[in-house]
């Protein structure tokens, strides 16, 4: 079937942007115009227990409930009906043209976003291994759209493709040929944070914006990027979403002689590893209360300290190698809800890397402003929101008109 529409198709209509979770589906509707403009967004949440739904119009104004009256426990299934139905009676004048996916990850063979069929669905689901908290529940929302909607044109975004520019320096590990070959290498991920960051810098920094940048997205998953020429020129997160810096729930970076040990003298099974080091570790295995920032900083518990003044120094140490592999540092980015909320963590994380020039401005810090460097900084710091919907519903777009 051909899913091209023409321009008066795609004034008209309109795009659903999804990042499926494996217990939440947050949504986000645009218009299909040249430059898509959100229209509404949500969330729903407690798939697989009590939902809710919660939505907004572009204002934030709130909207009506879009969940029925029953009370059973919802699947990805049921969830994605109900919103499209609910979608569909919301304003039933207009037409939804396509959907455009978060995918975590493309591998080594998508290095742009992708129309959608069941091959390439696939093909996507052979990644799951290098992405098993993600990459299962954003495939399924796909799958239940083919199912629900098999003519609505699909779209996968990928966070890996963003660091499709990574040298081989930065890319490969040290392992055999034969094994990089295989695709174990470094992939880096948040490239849609990434790619929207780069997208409006110039607008921030000036000519800055195409130096010696660090973006560091932080928030539950965690990373850091450094760019020049506004391109992923070296990254903290590699083979899978685990590597780098300390998470919410995920240990970041760790000696790989750990996981022999914990296997061999603590009989953990392979399994078990992977569950202590993606949803047990982090924030919440060190503080052993959460894995949430703002609780831990309102927390009075000496190991609630311990916890985010561990993530403030692996932060920084990992801005010092990215910064050495840039040859010196222009800018750094904060980004997603720790970045753009913590003023307490980006402080610290400044403080550490007073040594390459940062000077943060107290007041601006505190305020959330966008530039909070000092006037003498030698280096502009900036806060920047992030926003991976508009830039999954301008790739889907694109790629309904290609």
């Amino acid at each position: 079937m051909d899913c091209r529409y023409d321009a008066r198709m795609m004034d008209e209509g309109q795009i659903l942007v999804l990042n499926s979770g494996s217990s939440s589906i947050k949504f986000a509707l645009y218009t299909a115009a040249r430059d898509p403009a959100r229209v509404l967004a949500g969330t729903i949440s407690g798939i697989g227990a009590t939902p809710a739904f919660t939505a907004a119009n572009a204002d934030g104004r709130p909207l009506p409930a879009g969940l029925p009256r029953d009370t059973g426990a919802l699947t990805h299934v049921s969830a994605l009906t109900r919103l499209l139905d609910w979608l569909a009676a919301r304003d039933g004048s207009s037409k939804l043209l396509g959907a455009g996916h978060r995918v975590v990850h493309g591998g080594a063979r998508y290095a742009a976003p992708m129309r959608l069929d069941a091959a390439g669905l696939a093909a996507l689901e052979q990644l799951v291994p290098m992405a098993p908290l993600h990459q299962p529940h954003n495939l399924a929302a796909v799958r239940v759209l083919l199912n629900l909607q098999p003519d609505l044109a699909q779209v996968a975004c990928f966070d890996t493709a963003f660091h499709s520019t990574l040298p081989a320096a930065a890319r490969d590990f040290a392992l055999p040929r034969d094994i990089t070959a295989a695709g174990v290498r470094r992939y880096g991920f948040h490239g849609l944070s990434y790619e929207y960051i780069a997208g409006v810098l110039p607008q921030h920094l000036g000519g800055r914006a195409d130096g010696r940048v660090i973006v560091a997205h932080l928030g539950a998953g965690a990373s850091l990027c450094a760019m020049r020429g506004r391109r992923s020129v070296a990254t903290t997160m590699g083979f899978t979403a685990l590597d780098g810096l300390m998470m919410g729930t995920r240990s970041g970076a760790i000696d790989p002689g750990v996981l022999f040990y914990l296997m061999r003298e603590r009989s953990m099974s392979p399994d078990a590893v992977e569950d202590l080091l993606y949803r047990r570790s982090g924030l919440l295995g060190v503080s052993g209360t959460s894995g949430d920032m703002s609780a831990l900083l309102a927390n009075p518990d000496p190991r609630a300290k311990e916890a985010v003044d561990l993530f403030c120094y692996r932060a920084a140490r990992e801005i010092g190698s990215l910064a050495a592999a840039l040859g010196g540092l222009d800018a750094l980015v904060f980004t997603a809800g720790i970045g753009e909320r913590a003023a307490p963590v980006r402080a610290a994380i400044c403080e550490q890397s007073g040594w390459l020039g940062i000077a943060l401005d107290e007041t601006a810090n505190r305020e959330h402003r966008v530039l909070i460097n000092a006037p003498g900084s030698k280096v502009a710091v900036c806060v920047i929101p992030t926003d991976e919907e508009i830039v999954i519903a301008k790739h889907t777009r694109k790629l309904l008109t290609a």
